[in-house]
């Protein structure tokens, strides 16, 4: 299994997964078609390689391309039916529940519940040949569920939404700052990292910083906190990375 992370930051999110025989899949359209495409083409893939796509939860950041993207290419959407009743309905949604598991070519997709602002989010567990990639963003915090995830994973695209200090002392009215950092908000670059830290085993490749915010956060910060924490885990040899707004990350291995 193969990842990329197409586009990533508090303005639109998109991953690109492949399976070990070229078939593909996408988890949240939240950039233009043209920017899939053109994202896309970057790391010479072609969008009729995608079989499917995964939107992880209604928030414009995650389907602002979905429908004309899915129309498009006549791809199914999966979310889950919370997830359906709070956008507008088109022809390719299938709700699902919320442990939605089933196999694309030969990647297995998971669904998983996790903390965010909106009905019923959840992110994503990928398995193929004994390998998992867990995609995570848009979380209070570290749940139950996401630690599980963390600790199964060999290799991670992660929230490291803000630097606390710069959200704290930042422009950003009370009410905004109030809801990301409550619980049900977005997760800090240390609380990220320290989840990291504490429940990662040490097979773990990559982690894939993201979802970062433009005004609270830097990619310096992010991968400047990550990298001084975990060099407590000496059982650790990982590539960490931070992924990009407008320029897709270069194909990894799982």
């Amino acid at each position: 299994m193969k990842f990329s992370c197409l586009s990533s930051g508090s303005s639109g999110n998109c991953f690109f997964l492949e399976d070990s025989d070229g078939k593909s899949i996408l988890i949240d359209a939240g950039i233009s078609c043209s920017s899939i495409l053109n994202l896309l083409e970057s790391i010479d893939k072609k969008p009729e390689s995608i079989s499917a796509l995964f939107i992880t939860h209604e928030h414009t950041d995650h389907i602002r391309g979905a429908e004309v993207f899915s129309k498009k290419f006549n791809l199914p959407v999966y979310l889950t039916k919370k997830t359906s009743e709070q956008i507008y309905s088109f022809s390719n949604l299938i709700p699902v529940k919320n442990n939605f598991s089933e196999k694309f070519g030969n990647l297995e997709v998971e669904f998983f519940s996790k903390s965010h602002d909106t009905p019923d989010p959840v992110s994503v567990r990928v398995h193929e040949k004994g390998k998992t990639l867990g995609v995570i963003t848009d979380i209070g915090f570290a749940c139950k569920n996401v630690l599980e995830t963390i600790e199964m994973s060999d290799s991670l695209i992660l929230e490291a939404n803000h630097d606390t200090k710069m959200l704290t002392n930042g422009p950003y009215p009370f009410f905004l700052k109030k809801r990301i950092l409550s619980d049900k908000g977005h997760i800090s670059n240390l609380n990220s990292a320290l989840a990291v830290l504490e429940y990662s085993n040490k097979k773990l490749k990559n982690i894939a910083l993201s979802h970062l915010s433009e005004q609270n956060n830097t990619p310096v910060k992010a991968k400047t906190t990550f990298t001084n924490l975990l060099k407590e885990r000496r059982d650790l040899d990982v590539n960490v990375f931070v992924s990009s707004r407008d320029k897709a990350t270069r194909l990894l291995d799982v």
